[in-house]
């Protein structure tokens, strides 16, 4: 007997999707994005530039919004220096807090589409989120696949995407 859902259940069934991913530690920047983004835009959070960038090779259409510190900054200037050669089609913000502001245009000036030093101003990084994500090409499915990332409990069954 031929299993028919074997490949469907090795991935989560959003995978290849875009995604608006948040790298950020506290998790203050993703209540602020929301608070922003109302319900209709799900985030994925990561903590590490590592994680974030590895959701970003598997959803290679999404739009990043990562936290600028002083412990990740020549990690994460590394990463957007190769963006637009390993993920062009993927785009980033930075936020970080008021102390890094003076790092703006060196972080512009790697790729970074928009920065920020303030949560209660992000409504113009939102608005580029949201606008990026309702633009990302969009991958075909099998029906299978189709199937599965709409049945209601997909999410428990394939663990945190």
């Amino acid at each position: 007997m031929v299993d028919l859902y074997a490949d469907t259940c090795r991935l989560p069934p959003d995978a290849g999707r875009e995604r608006l991913v948040v790298c950020e530690s506290a998790g203050h920047w993703v209540v602020a994005l929301r608070r922003e983004l109302g319900a209709a835009v799900r985030i994925h959070q990561t903590h590490t530039i590592d994680q974030c960038w590895q959701v970003l090779v598997d959803a290679p259409a999404s739009f990043a919004v990562v936290e600028l510190t002083g412990g990740n900054a020549d990690l994460l200037l590394e990463r957007m220096l190769r963006l637009n050669r390993e993920l062009p089609l993927c785009r980033v913000g930075v936020v970080a807090d008021r102390n890094l502001a003076d790092c703006q245009w060196l972080i512009r000036e790697a790729g970074a589409v928009h920065f920020t030093c303030s949560p209660r101003r992000l409504k113009p990084l939102a608005e580029l989120a949201r606008r990026h994500l309702d633009r990302a090409p969009v991958h075909k499915q099998s029906p299978t696949r189709r199937i599965w990332a709409n049945l209601p409990w997909a999410d428990e069954t394939f663990g945190p995407t």
